[in-house]
Protein backbone atom coordinates (compact mmCIF):
# COMPACT_ATOMS: atom_id res chain seq x y z
CA UNK A 1 0.00 0.00 0.00
CA UNK A 2 1.51 3.35 -1.21
CA UNK A 3 0.29 6.38 0.34
CA UNK A 4 0.98 10.29 -1.42
CA UNK A 5 -0.01 13.27 -0.13
CA UNK A 6 -1.53 15.92 -2.48
CA UNK A 7 -1.57 19.85 -2.59
CA UNK A 8 -3.31 19.78 0.36
CA UNK A 9 -1.91 17.70 3.10
CA UNK A 10 -4.82 16.14 4.92
CA UNK A 11 -6.31 14.95 1.34
CA UNK A 12 -4.51 11.97 0.80
CA UNK A 13 -4.27 9.27 -2.16
CA UNK A 14 -3.90 5.99 -1.59
CA UNK A 15 -2.85 3.08 -4.17
CA UNK A 16 -3.52 -0.46 -3.36
CA UNK A 17 -1.27 -3.51 -4.88
CA UNK A 18 -3.18 -6.18 -7.15
CA UNK A 19 -2.13 -9.43 -7.95
CA UNK A 20 -3.23 -10.98 -11.36
CA UNK A 21 -2.77 -14.21 -13.18
CA UNK A 22 -5.05 -16.30 -15.65
CA UNK A 23 -8.04 -16.28 -13.29
CA UNK A 24 -8.82 -12.39 -12.55
CA UNK A 25 -6.61 -10.38 -9.89
CA UNK A 26 -6.90 -10.30 -6.28
CA UNK A 27 -6.15 -6.86 -4.31
CA UNK A 28 -6.75 -5.58 -0.48
CA UNK A 29 -8.47 -2.69 -0.91
CA UNK A 30 -8.58 -1.39 2.51
CA UNK A 31 -7.16 -2.29 5.32
CA UNK A 32 -7.40 -0.79 8.87
CA UNK A 33 -3.90 -2.19 10.41
CA UNK A 34 -2.07 -0.98 7.41
CA UNK A 35 -4.07 2.42 7.06
CA UNK A 36 -3.20 2.91 11.05
CA UNK A 37 -0.03 1.88 10.59
CA UNK A 38 0.45 4.71 8.13
CA UNK A 39 -1.20 7.38 10.87
CA UNK A 40 -4.68 6.87 8.91
CA UNK A 41 -7.09 5.57 11.86
CA UNK A 42 -10.11 6.11 10.62
CA UNK A 43 -13.31 3.62 11.74
CA UNK A 44 -15.22 3.07 7.99
CA UNK A 45 -18.97 1.95 9.53
CA UNK A 46 -20.63 2.30 6.13
CA UNK A 47 -20.08 2.18 2.04
CA UNK A 48 -21.96 3.22 -0.72
CA UNK A 49 -21.61 2.50 -4.17
CA UNK A 50 -23.35 4.85 -7.21
CA UNK A 51 -23.22 4.14 -11.06
CA UNK A 52 -23.18 6.97 -12.98
CA UNK A 53 -24.27 6.12 -16.47
CA UNK A 54 -23.14 9.47 -18.40
CA UNK A 55 -20.12 10.95 -18.93
CA UNK A 56 -20.06 14.41 -17.28
CA UNK A 57 -21.98 13.59 -14.46
CA UNK A 58 -21.24 15.50 -11.49
CA UNK A 59 -21.69 14.09 -7.92
CA UNK A 60 -21.81 17.08 -5.64
CA UNK A 61 -19.82 18.87 -3.52
CA UNK A 62 -21.67 17.42 -0.75
CA UNK A 63 -20.88 17.01 3.00
CA UNK A 64 -22.18 16.22 6.26
CA UNK A 65 -22.19 18.63 9.11
CA UNK A 66 -21.26 18.41 12.66
CA UNK A 67 -21.71 15.76 14.55
CA UNK A 68 -22.80 13.74 11.56
CA UNK A 69 -19.86 14.95 9.23
CA UNK A 70 -17.92 11.97 7.06
CA UNK A 71 -14.19 11.04 6.26
CA UNK A 72 -14.66 9.39 2.67
CA UNK A 73 -12.38 6.86 1.13
CA UNK A 74 -12.94 6.44 -2.40
CA UNK A 75 -12.08 4.61 -5.26
CA UNK A 76 -13.56 3.40 -8.43
CA UNK A 77 -14.34 -0.20 -9.68
CA UNK A 78 -15.79 0.49 -13.05
CA UNK A 79 -14.52 3.60 -15.31
CA UNK A 80 -12.86 7.12 -14.43
CA UNK A 81 -13.72 10.01 -12.37
CA UNK A 82 -12.38 13.53 -11.76
CA UNK A 83 -12.47 13.70 -7.82
CA UNK A 84 -12.59 17.31 -6.12
CA UNK A 85 -12.17 17.93 -2.72
CA UNK A 86 -12.83 21.46 -1.41
CA UNK A 87 -11.47 22.42 1.98
CA UNK A 88 -14.21 23.98 4.28
CA UNK A 89 -11.91 24.39 6.95
CA UNK A 90 -11.62 28.30 8.80
CA UNK A 91 -8.79 27.68 10.60
CA UNK A 92 -7.48 26.35 7.66
CA UNK A 93 -4.65 28.02 5.60
CA UNK A 94 -6.32 26.47 2.54
CA UNK A 95 -10.03 27.07 3.13
CA UNK A 96 -11.75 27.64 0.13
CA UNK A 97 -9.28 25.64 -1.93
CA UNK A 98 -9.42 22.43 -3.54
CA UNK A 99 -7.53 19.06 -5.12
CA UNK A 100 -8.76 17.41 -7.72
CA UNK A 101 -7.28 13.70 -8.71
CA UNK A 102 -8.11 11.29 -11.32
CA UNK A 103 -9.58 8.09 -9.49
CA UNK A 104 -9.48 5.08 -11.94
CA UNK A 105 -10.12 2.04 -11.90
CA UNK A 106 -6.98 1.38 -14.32
CA UNK A 107 -4.96 2.82 -12.10
CA UNK A 108 -6.29 1.28 -9.01
CA UNK A 109 -6.06 3.96 -7.04
CA UNK A 110 -7.98 5.71 -3.89
CA UNK A 111 -8.94 9.44 -2.32
CA UNK A 112 -9.64 9.94 0.99
CA UNK A 113 -11.35 13.29 2.01
CA UNK A 114 -11.35 14.02 5.35
CA UNK A 115 -14.28 15.61 7.31
CA UNK A 116 -14.03 19.07 7.14
CA UNK A 117 -14.06 19.25 3.16
CA UNK A 118 -17.05 19.02 0.45
CA UNK A 119 -16.38 16.65 -2.10
CA UNK A 120 -17.64 15.69 -5.57
CA UNK A 121 -16.71 13.90 -8.52
CA UNK A 122 -17.33 14.01 -12.54
CA UNK A 123 -17.07 10.67 -14.71
CA UNK A 124 -15.19 10.82 -17.27
CA UNK A 125 -16.48 7.07 -19.06
CA UNK A 126 -19.67 5.88 -19.39
CA UNK A 127 -21.29 3.54 -16.69
CA UNK A 128 -18.76 4.31 -13.97
CA UNK A 129 -19.27 3.07 -10.53
CA UNK A 130 -17.55 4.68 -7.65
CA UNK A 131 -17.67 2.83 -4.11
CA UNK A 132 -16.94 5.37 -1.06
CA UNK A 133 -16.51 4.48 2.86
CA UNK A 134 -17.60 6.89 5.40
CA UNK A 135 -16.95 7.14 9.00
CA UNK A 136 -20.61 8.16 10.05
CA UNK A 137 -23.82 7.62 8.72
CA UNK A 138 -26.02 9.25 6.51
CA UNK A 139 -27.89 12.28 8.21
CA UNK A 140 -30.19 14.01 5.96
CA UNK A 141 -30.80 16.85 8.11
CA UNK A 142 -26.57 17.22 8.33
CA UNK A 143 -26.61 16.62 4.74
CA UNK A 144 -25.40 20.06 2.66
CA UNK A 145 -23.74 21.14 -0.44
CA UNK A 146 -21.76 23.41 -2.29
CA UNK A 147 -21.77 24.69 -5.56
CA UNK A 148 -19.50 22.61 -8.29
CA UNK A 149 -19.72 25.62 -10.70
CA UNK A 150 -18.69 28.58 -8.13
CA UNK A 151 -16.00 30.62 -9.74
CA UNK A 152 -14.89 31.63 -6.66
CA UNK A 153 -13.36 28.15 -6.29
CA UNK A 154 -11.60 27.92 -9.51
CA UNK A 155 -12.39 24.43 -10.41
CA UNK A 156 -11.24 23.30 -14.05
CA UNK A 157 -14.40 20.36 -14.18
CA UNK A 158 -12.82 18.60 -17.88
CA UNK A 159 -16.14 18.73 -19.72
CA UNK A 160 -14.29 20.10 -22.90
CA UNK A 161 -17.79 21.96 -23.54
CA UNK A 162 -19.91 18.88 -22.64
CA UNK A 163 -23.08 20.19 -20.90
CA UNK A 164 -22.52 18.42 -16.74
CA UNK A 165 -25.57 15.72 -15.78
CA UNK A 166 -26.37 17.13 -12.69
CA UNK A 167 -29.16 16.45 -9.71
CA UNK A 168 -32.21 18.69 -9.20
CA UNK A 169 -30.44 18.99 -5.50
CA UNK A 170 -26.79 19.37 -6.86
CA UNK A 171 -28.36 22.08 -9.68
CA UNK A 172 -29.22 24.89 -6.46
CA UNK A 173 -26.07 24.75 -4.19
CA UNK A 174 -24.96 27.63 -2.28
CA UNK A 175 -21.78 29.54 -3.26
CA UNK A 176 -18.91 29.14 -0.91
CA UNK A 177 -19.44 33.17 0.44
CA UNK A 178 -23.28 31.90 0.83
CA UNK A 179 -22.07 28.68 3.10
CA UNK A 180 -19.82 30.90 4.89
CA UNK A 181 -23.02 33.48 5.53
CA UNK A 182 -25.67 30.43 6.47
CA UNK A 183 -22.66 29.13 9.25
CA UNK A 184 -22.03 25.96 7.30
CA UNK A 185 -18.84 25.46 6.98
CA UNK A 186 -15.96 24.13 9.47
CA UNK A 187 -13.85 25.56 12.54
Amino acid sequence: MDISKTAIDDVIVIKTKKFGDHRGFFSETYNKKALAERGVALDFVQDNHSLSADVGTIRGLHFQAAPFAQDKLVRVVKGRIFDVAVDLRRSSPTFGKHVAVEVSAEDWNQILVPIGFAHGFMTMEPDTEVIYKVTNFYAPDHDFGLAWDDPALGVEWPLRGATPTLSDKDKKQPTLQQLIELGRTFP
